[in-house]
């Protein structure tokens, strides 16, 4: 007969009870190892190694998909042009179209494969160094407890501009040599303040560098190349829909689909842009306003300046090269 034949087995037995304790005991121990091997700090260090190597494999392989649409795209460019030179030698009456077509189909194809990005940087990656510098600013700002005016000063080229943050808000602007130091304290009181490089002085050399014709020296004219190059050349925002008033001087222009979607940041890239570019184009300080739109990803970006007679039409270089 086995020991266990004598045992009440009941479910309110003192051997039931027992079995069931020693069931938690060994269930707590079993907890109490699973949480320590959670908190060991060798076990975390090799989860963050993993999680690191799955980091970087998947950048690795968006990288390569990148490029790989990009080498697609270049060889089926390729392939058209050689297809229509060819059907250039068998149609000699279209001639002239097709290898005019096979031309433009392999030289786009040739630029495309050797002009391909070599390294990919995600927005989170440009939003996150641009969110610490822009932190810092308004930290000095803050501390300083200056006005929350932001003028935009066109200054001779390479700065392009500068952003001065004026102390009082009855203020004067400082002569341009004063604003090449971040603290601006001339003996004028209404002319102190803060002065910064903005965000949008390096997008505003990137933008003359590839601007195909002159810079607009009309505000409609400059602001359809502003907010064309946010949207096609930059693709800083998906839409910009703009409300120009050159009689007062005061353009507005709402976007959507912010890559830098905290619209509420010191100087923000949009909004930088845009008034560098008019205080360059202008030749003309920019007083800048940003407010967050209905949409969350929506910015409102409202730019104001002095307007002058030359501001209400077109140049005639510009009316004749638009002609």
């Amino acid at each position: 007969m086995s020991r266990s034949a004598g045992r009440d087995e009941s479910p309110g037995s003192p051997a039931r009870k027992r079995d069931a304790e020693t069931d938690a005991d060994v269930d707590d121990r079993d907890g109490e190892a699973d949480t320590d091997a959670a908190t060991d700090p060798e076990t975390l260090r090799a989860q963050v190694r993993r999680l690191q190597q799955e980091n970087d494999r998947l950048r690795r392989e968006y990288a390569r998909t990148r490029r790989l649409t990009y080498r697609r795209t270049a060889l089926a460019l390729g392939l058209v042009g050689v297809l229509a030179l060819a059907a250039g030698v068998l149609f000699p009456t279209t001639r002239s179209v097709l290898f005019a077509l096979g031309g433009t189909g392999l030289f786009g194809g040739v630029m495309i494969y050797y002009l391909t990005p070599g390294r990919f940087l995600t927005a989170s990656v440009g939003e996150r160094v641009y969110e610490s510098a822009s932190e810092t600013e308004a930290a000095i700002c803050a501390e300083l407890g200056v006005s929350d005016h932001r003028i935009y000063v066109p200054r001779a080229s390479p700065v392009t501009a500068t952003l001065f943050v004026p102390q009082h808000e009855q203020y004067e602007l400082p002569p341009g040599d004063d604003l090449d130091t971040v603290f601006v304290v001339p003996d004028d009181s209404a002319r102190r303040g803060v002065a910064f490089t903005p965000t949008g002085s390096g997008l505003f050399r990137d933008f003359r560098s590839t601007l195909t014709g002159s810079l607009g020296r009309s505000p409609a004219r400059l602001v359809d190349q502003l907010t064309d190059a946010l949207v096609e050349s930059f693709e800083l925002v998906e839409s910009a829909e703009r409300d120009l008033d050159v009689a007062n001087g005061r353009l507005s222009v709402e976007t959507t689909g912010n890559t830098y979607a905290d619209t509420t940041e010191f100087d923000h890239p949009v909004a930088s842009f845009l008034a560098v570019g008019l205080a360059n184009g202008l030749d003309e300080p920019i007083v800048v306003e940003t407010t967050a739109g209905e949409n969350p990803d929506a910015l409102v970006v409202t730019c104001r300046w002095t307007p002058s007679d030359s501001d209400t039409g077109p140049s005639e270089a510009e009316a004749t090269a638009e002609a």
